[in-house]
């Protein structure tokens, strides 16, 4: 996989958004790609951009609302096959550690 992604879909309201988040994950399961979501949004992996794009927009309509808020960012590295666990890795060889600490 090539591309990677962060995305964040949900509807501008003052209560939770939960609901409508699960909503736009699980338009994500119609398409070829592979997601672990967090805390602030879901990382994505595809491997080309249309599919990744085309997720993207799925997830987007899935959210009711009169307004929807959506972030994207992109990583399309077109040379080099490097997934998502692949790039923390390199990060954590770095640190010699794990790029995780608990409170």
């Amino acid at each position: 996989m090539t591309v990677i992604a962060m995305l964040s879909v949900a509807p501008v309201i003052e209560t939770s958004m939960s609901g409508e988040v699960a909503k736009a994950v699980a338009a994500l399961d119609d398409f070829d790609v592979s997601y672990e979501t967090n805390p602030m949004g879901t990382i994505i992996e595809a491997d080309d951009i249309d599919e990744l794009l085309a997720a993207v927009g799925a997830a987007h309509k899935a959210v009711d609302g009169d307004r929807v808020s959506t972030f994207l960012k992109i990583d399309d590295k077109r040379t080099v096959s490097q997934s998502a666990s692949d790039k923390v890795a390199a990060v954590e060889e770095h640190l010699g550690r794990a790029a995780k600490r608990e409170r």
